[in-house]
């Protein structure tokens, strides 16, 4: 039996080349591997806890699921699946709260910087990231849903029997909390869930094209390449990024951070190390790179525009539709298990 492998996104908005290449891609390399049993879901509850347009909410969660099936997760391979759809999510996020201490969530580091950006005023509506000078604040607090986040990611996971998780440096944290969770109620109530262990990929940190110092995030839009973006789009922020006073192609993180995020989006779309590429460049000025990055970086995602332009609504609802009842039958087994274990079944 293959090893139980759970991830997934949130619906908050069009995704960028930095949840392209460190999520989706990395999704459909896993689903592919043939290693794992794979569960993707979209995070919808998980979405909730920052500000958000009701309206807008149902578009965002059909809008990735169209973005999981064009990068190419195979329903016939994965269980593809909306979080809020399987109500076992949230029961077992409640029964383990009676064992998860506040202490252990108030030293979140996700909770407390998130927590000190509303409390600044500087998280944007719509979870849309910081605040710019000039932009206003609309109504913005902490809530008890970021602070109880990590226990709802706990009960994503535990809820399936994972065995591994695909996480970025940012959530391995809340991974170790699950990690706890799972021992304290084994040691409890007797053996129920596997303790998870994180699976690290090399992922690449894009930085904004508009300041190197910043991660690429849709609240820079002009330093933020969409993945929807129409190829004019991304031709003119890509001839538009910053890079240096220097005159040739050159990697150097530290003294040369711009063009070096440069070269390490041009890498992670074409496969061509950077050595290779600083070396094809030699001799040119920054306008030819510049132009051999976008042609690199539109070229990638074509396929990708063009199998979500094809697919049909009603197609993408079905597929959800049927990925939440394979989820729900393993979730509802599961909740049953700990329900008699921890005394709720007459």
């Amino acid at each position: 039996m293959k090893p139980v492998l759970v991830s997934g996104i949130q619906p908050s908005g069009n995704l960028h080349l930095g949840n392209y290449l460190g999520a989706l891609t990395n999704f459909i390399a896993l689903q592919n591997s043939n290693n794992y049993e794979c569960y993707f879901f979209i995070a919808d509850l998980h979405s909730i806890t920052e500000d958000y347009n009701p309206k807008e909410k149902q578009k965002q969660i059909l809008n990735l699921a169209e973005d999981y099936l064009a990068a190419g997760l195979d329903p016939k391979k994965c269980i593809i699946f909306q979080q809020s759809s399987i109500p076992a999510h949230t029961e077992l996020m409640w029964i383990l709260n009676t064992i998860t201490p506040m202490g252990e969530l108030s030293r979140m580091t996700q909770f407390k910087e998130k927590s000190a950006n509303f409390r600044k005023g500087l998280l944007q509506p719509g979870g849309g990231g910081l605040l710019t000078p000039g932009e206003k604040q609309e109504e913005l607090k902490d809530n008890n849903g970021l602070f109880d986040y990590p226990v709802l990611m706990a009960a994503d996971i535990l809820l399936y029997g994972a065995s591994v998780v695909p996480v970025g440096h940012d959530q391995l944290q809340h991974l170790e909390l699950a990690r706890t969770l799972a021992r304290k109620f084994n040691a409890k109530f007797g053996k129920t869930f596997i303790e998870p262990k994180s699976l690290m990929t090399e992922v690449p940190r894009l930085m904004s094209l508009d300041d190197p110092e910043k991660k690429m995030s849709k609240s820079r839009p002009a330093g933020c390449v969409f993945i929807d973006d129409a190829p004019e789009v991304i031709r003119k922020k890509i001839m538009s990024a910053v890079t240096d006073s220097m005159s040739e192609v050159g990697y150097d993180e530290e003294k040369r951070p711009a063009m070096a995020n440069l070269l390490l989006l041009y890498s992670a779309m074409s496969t061509t190390s950077i050595p290779e590429i600083v070396k094809s460049y030699e001799g040119k000025g920054y306008a030819d790179f510049k132009r051999g990055l976008a042609d690199i970086v539109i070229e990638a995602l074509a396929p990708f525009q063009k199998r979500k332009k094809e697919l049909k609504i009603n197609e993408v609802k079905k597929i959800l539709e049927e990925g939440n009842k394979k989820a729900n039958v393993i979730a509802e087994k599961k909740i049953e298990e700990i329900q008699k274990k921890v005394g709720l079944t007459l």
